[in-house]
């Protein structure tokens, strides 16, 4: 097996920073996490409070803290260097190695997707971002490292695609019909799910907008490189 992953993201229409920030770290026992936060409104502002909050989360993660302990220390300090007054969306989705498994951390009211070309389900509990509320904690699920598993996190750029044009996207329901293809890989999901976000709202994203991708393949190459790739539009 070998672990794919694909991030596509784009900000608000008209704005030049997206407040959405995505980290990856290697866990110190083996394994890799991955943290996306959507920050408080839009622009410059959101953008430091998601990196803020992105870079204390990894920080914790590289020292070998647990997912859910991380995500509470993020609220912390969140809470504590903002007086409570800004809040962010936290996801982290982390492969462990030790206990063979994958770890998702929700801090979002938006859910994650758990698929394959069978079925489909949406993690979709209760769940308050951080920052604003005194005490907080994470809903966490754990699940087997298991062959063509996907994960799929999103912001609410996501979510929220099409509604100011009286649509609602289904994302669950756009990953199933996409995971029916066997050899669909994590980028060509995370395109798939990005273009659709912005083609309902008809080219011009109404919030920024990232998506997530992580899938466990087949492994393609005898060898044991790790390689990573990024495309990074800089005009």
């Amino acid at each position: 097996m070998e672990l794919e992953v694909a991030v596509a993201k784009v900000s608000k229409w008209a704005v030049r920073e997206s407040g959405d920030t995505l980290e990856m770290i290697e866990r110190p026992h083996g394994g890799l996490s991955f943290v996306l936060v959507d920050g408080q409104h839009t622009g410059r502002g959101a953008k430091q409070i998601s990196n803020l909050v992105a870079r204390k989360a990894i920080a914790l993660l590289a020292e070998g803290v647990r997912d859910g302990a991380a995500a509470r220390a993020a609220h912390d300090y969140l809470y504590t260097q903002h007086d409570g007054k800004v809040s962010a969306e936290l996801h982290i989705v982390s492969v462990d190695l030790v206990s063979k498994t994958i770890v998702i951390s929700r801090n979002s009211h938006c859910p994650a997707i758990i698929g394959d070309a069978e079925n489909i389900q949406l993690l979709d509990q209760k769940s308050e971002a951080i920052g604003v509320h005194r005490r907080m904690k994470p809903v966490v699920n754990e699940l087997p490292l298991k062959l063509h598993t996907t994960i799929i996190v999103f912001t609410d750029g996501v979510l929220d695609a099409g509604v100011r044009h009286g649509h609602q996207f289904d994302v669950a329901a756009f990953a199933a019909r996409q995971l029916r293809d066997p050899n669909i890989g994590a980028p060509q999901l995370a395109d798939a799910i990005l273009a659709r976000a912005i083609e309902l709202d008809r080219g011009r994203p109404g919030d920024d907008t990232s998506v997530l991708v992580m899938r466990v393949a087949p492994r393609e190459n005898a060898d044991d490189a790790r390689r990573l790739s990024l495309r990074f539009p800089i005009e």
